[in-house]
């Protein structure tokens, strides 16, 4: 089975990080080679970087918070997820630069083609095979958040900032706004709506419908 990179995506609260364990413990049971990472972080850079860019005593501007994204996401890249891809290894990751074009894009309203450029020399091409956005009303989706205890720096970044992000999302979702974008590679929308088990069997259909080796590999009939 080809090494591929299968991305989480979504607004806070969304259950990223819950679908993406999830998963990675049905394909682990079915003997796919998979290995798991978030962003910012997954490296010793990236990991301070993240306990920076999320610390909400830090003043960050969004030309700094967009760059520190970068530089976590270069380290990422060059020591973790090209030797996995390389190694035939399914890679899951919580968030890519899909969440950079949402939060810095459209949440700071930065300029589009710098970010992109930026974005470019930290992937140095690497293109996910699969992004699954997770959509969920912002509102509701920050009141989970909040739930887990309290607002990082970027979940409390405002209604109107998150408003931006989850509109963005939406657009993401769209043929026009991908066929736009090919380094973002297909993007799948997936209803957060409802319990756990419902989403993770929705996200089980986008995968097993995407990847017919995988489907093969966990029985499951297409």
């Amino acid at each position: 089975m080809p090494g591929r990179l299968i991305v989480f995506e979504g607004g806070e609260g969304a259950g990223k990080s819950t679908q993406l364990a999830r998963l990675a413990v049905r394909l682990s049971a079915a003997a796919i080679r998979t290995a798991t990472w978030r962003e910012p972080g997954g490296t010793p850079l990236g990991d301070e970087i993240r306990r920076l860019l999320l610390d909400p005593a830090q003043q960050i501007t969004p030309t700094a918070e967009a760059l520190l994204f970068m530089a976590s996401r270069a380290q990422l890249v060059r020591d973790e997820l090209r030797p996995a891809l390389d190694a035939g290894t399914t890679v899951l990751l919580d968030r890519f630069f899909l969440s950079t074009y949402a939060y810095q894009i459209a949440g700071r309203q930065m300029r589009e083609q710098e970010v992109q450029a930026a974005n470019a020399l930290a992937t140095q091409g690497l293109t996910p095979d699969l992004t699954i956005l997770l959509t969920l009303n912002a509102e509701e989706g920050l009141l989970r958040a909040g739930a887990r205890g309290g607002h990082d720096r970027m979940e409390g970044s405002g209604a109107e900032f998150h408003a931006r992000v989850e509109a963005a999302f939406a657009e993401f979702a769209t043929p026009v706004w991908q066929q736009g974008h090919p380094e973002c590679g297909p993007i799948v929308a997936v209803s957060a709506s409802g319990s756990v088990e419902d989403v993770a069997a929705r996200v089980l259909g986008v995968v097993v419908a995407a990847f017919p080796d995988v489907a093969q590999a966990l029985q499951v009939v297409v």
